[in-house]
C-alpha cells in the first residue's frame, strides 16, 4: 500500500527536489518520515498567472495507516497498485511458429510477448530495417525519388517511428505500463513515465525501436526485412499458410499488424474472403504556425521560461453540417514531411524530435468524413484516399512537391503569391495552389469553419502568415478487420488482425497494447516453442 497526492504544485521557480516537502507539510508529518517519493503524472496549469506544475505522487511513509487517519484532505488517499491474473499458458501444440506481420507498434510488442514467453516468432517486415530505412527516407525528401517499399510508411518502426511520438493514449488499460516500462528500458527519456502528454521524438523513438528488434532476437525470434505477406490459404475455415516474397510458408498462427497503409495487403484479404468492414476516418491539411506564437497563446507572459516545453493545442468544432473538425497529431517545433507510400500520391505527416526546437508549429486540422461519404464497400474508403492523394500529386505540379496556401488566402479565395512569417517545413518543396480545387465542398467548408472557430480559441491562429499543406488523409485506417471474442478473424481461424491498420487503434500506444493483447490471446491457446 502507498500514499497518492494529487495536485501538488510547483510554481516555475520551485524544483522538483521540493515535492517531498510539500508533501510532509501536507500530511502534517516531518519530511524524514517519507520513505520514497515518485511522480507519477505532471501536466502544466497555464489557465491563469502564476503558471504552475502540478503533479500526482505515490510515497511511502514509516507509518501509512497513521498519516491518513489524521488527515482528511481529499488530496490524500490510499494507493494499491492493481495486480493482473497470471498468463496462463495454452496446452495446444503448434506445429509452426507464429508469425508477426508488420514491425509498427503492434507488430513489434506482440513480436516481443511472444519471444518472452518462449514462442520464438517470425516477424515479417516489408520495409528496411531502421538505419538503411532513415538513409531512404532522407533520398526521398531531398529528390522526390519515392521508394515503395520503404518509406514514411513502411519500414522498422511503423509510421510511428516517424511521428512526434506521442505517447498520449484514451485507453484505460492496465497494459500501458507494460508498453511504458519497456520503452524505457530500451533507452526512452525518463519523462515519459510522468508527463501528462509524453513524447520520445522521431530521433530518440528508431533507436528504441532498434533496441526492442534486438531484444526480439535475443529471446528467439526471427525478424526479416523486405519480406511481404502477399497472399494466405485458408482451408476448411483455418489458416494454412502464406506466400512471402512469392514462396509458401505454412503457419497456423498470424498475427496481421499491418499499418493504415497497407492497401494491396487490405485487398489481397479482401479477396480471400477476410471479413472486413468500412470505418470512418477523417481528412484534411496540415496547418503550421510559428512555434513561439502558439507558446505565447497558451502560456501568456511567461511563455520563454526555461521550464516550459514548447506548447501545445488541442482543437475541436463542430462544422455548419455537424461534422467534426479538430486538430490531430499536433506536432511542436516540428516539421510537414512527405508521406507518400505509393507512386503519383502525395500525403503529408508532421513529425518532431525530442527537443522539438524547430521553428514552427504543425498540426493535422482534418474533417471526419464516414462511409455515407464514400460508399460503405470495404475498400470505398481506401479509393476516396487515394483520389485525394493523386489530386494532391497533380496540383503540386507532379514532383511530389506539396500544395499550399495561406490560411487567411484560403479563406478569402486568394492565390498565396508571397509567404509571411511562416516559412515551408515541407522538405521536396512547395506550390501554391487555391486548395479548394483539392477537396469536395463539405471538407472545404469544414475546414473553413473549423480555422473561423479556432481563431477564437488562439488568437492569431489563422493570421501571421500561417500556412496549410495538403494532403492529410492518413489519420487512421479506413477498414476494420474484424475479430470475434477469441481476436481471431471469424473468416479463419489463427488469423488475428491487430493495432492501427486491423481499425483496433489510434497511436503508438494503444497499438502496442493491442498487440500485446492479440499475443496473450495467443498464449493462452497454445505451447510454448520452447
Amino acid at each position: 500500500m502507498m500514499i497518492k497526492i494529487t495536485n501538488l504544485e510547483l510554481t516555475l521557480e520551485e524544483e522538483k527536489s521540493d515535492l517531498k516537502g510539500k508533501a510532509a507539510k501536507l500530511l502534517r508529518i516531518p519530511e524524514s518520515e517519507i520513505l520514497s517519493l515518485e511522480i507519477q503524472k505532471e501536466s502544466i496549469d497555464a489557465r491563469k498567472e502564476p503558471l504552475k506544475f502540478v503533479h500526482t505522487v505515490h510515497l511511502t511513509v514509516k507509518d501509512e495507516e497513521l498519516a491518513l487517519r489524521r488527515n482528511r484532505n481529499p488530496k490524500i488517499t490510499y494507493y494499491k497498485e492493481t495486480v493482473r491474473e497470471p498468463l496462463l499458458k495454452g496446452k495446444e501444440p503448434l506445429k509452426k511458429r507464429p508469425v508477426v506481420v508488420g514491425l509498427g507498434p503492434a507488430g513489434l510488442f506482440a513480436a516481443l510477448k511472444l519471444a518472452e514467453e518462449g514462442y520464438c516468432p517470425l516477424v515479417l517486415e516489408r520495409g528496411a530495417p531502421m538505419k538503411e530505412r532513415d538513409e531512404k527516407v532522407d533520398f526521398f525528401m531531398k529528390t522526390g525519388i519515392l521508394d515503395v517499399r520503404t518509406n514514411i510508411q513502411f519500414g522498422e518502426g511503423g509510421a510511428g517511428a516517424y511521428s512526434d511520438g506521442k505517447l498520449t493514449t484514451r485507453i484505460k488499460d492496465p497494459r500501458i505500463h507494460e508498453v511504458i516500462d519497456t520503452l524505457l528500458s530500451a533507452g526512452a527519456p525518463e519523462e515519459i513515465a510522468y508527463l501528462s502528454k509524453p513524447h520520445v521524438g522521431t530521433d530518440l523513438l528508431k533507436e528504441v525501436v532498434v533496441k526492442i528488434r534486438e531484444r526480439i532476437k535475443e529471446l528467439g525470434g526471427e525478424v526479416r526485412f523486405y519480406s511481404q505477406m502477399e497472399n494466405l490459404k485458408i482451408k476448411d475455415g483455418a489458416l494454412k499458410e502464406i506466400t512471402v516474397n512469392g514462396e509458401p510458408f505454412e503457419t497456423e498462427v498470424l498475427i496481421l499488424a499491418l499499418g493504415h497503409s497497407a492497401r494491396d495487403t487490405y485487398e489481397t484479404l479482401f479477396s480471400k474472403g477476410i471479413t472486413m468492414e468500412a470505418k470512418s476516418m477523417a481528412v484534411g491539411v496540415r496547418i503550421e504556425n510559428l512555434q513561439w506564437r502558439i507558446s505565447e497563446s497558451q502560456y501568456g507572459p511567461s511563455f520563454l521560461h526555461p521550464k516550459l516545453r514548447p506548447a501545445e493545442y488541442t482543437l475541436a468544432a463542430k462544422t455548419r453540417d455537424g461534422r467534426g473538425v479538430y486538430s490531430f497529431c499536433m506536432c511542436p517545433g516540428g516539421l510537414v514531411v512527405p508521406a507518400a507510400s505509393e507512386e503519383g500520391h502525395l500525403v503529408v505527416n508532421g513529425m518532431s524530435y525530442h527537443a522539438r526546437d524547430k521553428e514552427n508549429a504543425n498540426s493535422a486540422l482534418v474533417v471526419s468524413v464516414t462511409p455515407d461519404d464514400y460508399g460503405s464497400h470495404p475498400l470505398a474508403g481506401i479509393a476516396f484516399q487515394r483520389n485525394l492523394e493523386k489530386k494532391a500529386f497533380q496540383l503540386g505540379g507532379g514532383s511530389y512537391h506539396a500544395p499550399v496556401q495561406k490560411v487567411e488566402d484560403f479563406l478569402e479565395g486568394k492565390l498565396t503569391e508571397t509567404f509571411g512569417e511562416v516559412q515551408p517545413s515541407y522538405e521536396p518543396g512547395v506550390k501554391s495552389v487555391f486548395l479548394k480545387e483539392l477537396f469536395p465542398s463539405y471538407i472545404t467548408e469544414g475546414l473553413e469553419d473549423g480555422l473561423l472557430q479556432f481563431e477564437k480559441k488562439i488568437e492569431g491562429f489563422t493570421k501571421h502568415g500561417a500556412l496549410l499543406t495538403g494532403v492529410e488523409t492518413r489519420t487512421s485506417a479506413p477498414v476494420r478487420i474484424l475479430r470475434g471474442e477469441t481476436l481471431e478473424s471469424p473468416s479463419a481461424e489463427g488469423l488475428y488482425p491487430c493495432g492501427e491498420g486491423a481499425g483496433y487503434a489510434g497511436g503508438i500506444i494503444s497499438s502496442a497494447v493491442d498487440g500485446i493483447k492479440v499475443a496473450e490471446a495467443v498464449i493462452r491457446k497454445y505451447k510454448p516453442m520452447k
